[in-house]
């Protein structure tokens, strides 16, 4: 035997161990490559090495199922596939998905042990949370409702479609279970805001700041990271019944620093303070001395009160009321009465006004 033909010997050896190794590989359950030989609409026919080609759908091309597999493979692409079943009509049955996964999920350990994070993108709503894909892993994960915002979210439809950076804070590759946090990083990011701004925030300067919350005793607004809270007395010059008649949830405004405790981390802010004191325009417009007519709007013990404009008034103390000693105001005046008074005094700087009933005639 010539040179030649021993070593043409020993290639067709090698071909048909090659050969012999390659359908070895190719059994149910296995990850082998593939060629892409046609792609369509509907999926992809796919080349293992196998008596035939078998067809790949879009739902097992990619998660979520694409519309077209064009959209994710074309032709001569190598691909790994995971093989599903062998033989029948169709060749078996291969998946790019699975194989996508099993790779997936490797990857997604190592993550998980280096404490790095993942993009996930919401694909429905369920029961207890949401569902996500989680970026080039083709793997589902599952986003508690509690793991999702920093506060309670009642609906949370409104984050289908978005995708968020997240924290792996569970995953077990046998029950494929993974599961998700938005939150710790959320509450990552606002602590390293929160001392930002505890280090710079000083009292008396004013911020804009984002209402984020109303409750009954005022509002949340976020200063940069980090939420204040506005009281229902700081919200508006005038009486504040329902904070929630005054501000929106998303509206943006400039608000005043009245306090920051480092300590107990609260800041208290004031709304109104951003605003000229309606008091002074109304105070403008009166001086000492002068006569002018209102109505009793309150009875105490040390006199009354009387409207001067709406949401402006001045008290007539107990001994302006009559030129005679009284014990009671109701002695001398009612609510609801009409009256003369002199205006005694306009102290700007208490913003008080007192007036006089028995010198108004004098």
């Amino acid at each position: 035997m010539s040179t030649e033909e021993m070593n043409q010997e020993i290639t067709m050896a090698e071909a048909m161990q090659q050969e012999a190794e390659k359908l070895d590989n190719i059994q149910v359950g296995s990850v082998v490559d593939g060629t892409v030989v046609s792609v369509d609409h509907n999926g992809a026919m796919v080349d293992i090495g196998y008596k035939q080609d078998i067809l790949v759908p879009n739902r097992e091309l990619a998660y979520p199922a694409p519309e077209s597999a064009e959209d994710v493979v074309k032709v001569n692409d190598v691909i790994k596939v995971y093989i599903q079943s062998l033989g029948g009509e169709n060749g078996g049955a291969l998946s790019k998905v699975k194989a996508d996964r099993m790779k997936g999920w490797e990857e997604l350990e190592k993550l998980k042990e280096a404490d790095s994070t993942v993009q996930a993108t919401v694909t429905q709503v369920v029961k207890g949370g949401l569902v996500a894909s989680v970026g080039e892993y083709n793997v589902r994960g599952f986003i508690p409702a509690s793991q999702v915002e920093l506060h309670f979210v009642k609906d949370l439809s409104q984050f289908v479609g978005q995708t968020f950076e997240c924290k792996i804070i569970e995953i077990d590759v046998h029950k494929q279970r993974l599961v998700l946090s938005r939150r710790e990083l959320l509450q990552a990011e606002r602590a390293q805001a929160e001392e930002q701004i505890f280090a710079t925030l000083e009292p008396g300067t004013t911020v804009k700041g984002v209402v984020k919350r109303i409750v009954d005793y005022g509002a949340f607004i976020d200063i940069g990271g980090v939420d204040g809270l506005a009281h229902i007395s700081d919200l508006a010059w005038h009486r504040v019944k329902n904070p929630a008649d005054v501000l929106k949830v998303g509206q943006e405004l400039d608000v005043y620093v009245k306090n920051v405790d480092k300590e107990s981390r609260r800041i208290s802010l004031s709304v109104k303070d951003t605003m000229p004191d309606p008091w002074y325009e109304h105070a403008s417009h009166y001086e000492e001395g002068q006569v002018i007519n209102g109505k009793i709007i309150k009875l105490t013990d040390f006199g009354a009160f009387m409207e001067i404009e709406q949401g402006f008034d001045g008290l007539i103390p107990m001994g302006e009321l009559a030129d005679h000693r009284i014990e009671r105001a109701d002695e001398a005046v009612h609510t609801g009465d009409e009256v003369t008074v002199k205006i005694l005094r306009i102290d700007t700087k208490r913003k008080r006004i007192s007036l006089s009933i028995t010198k108004a005639n004098k």
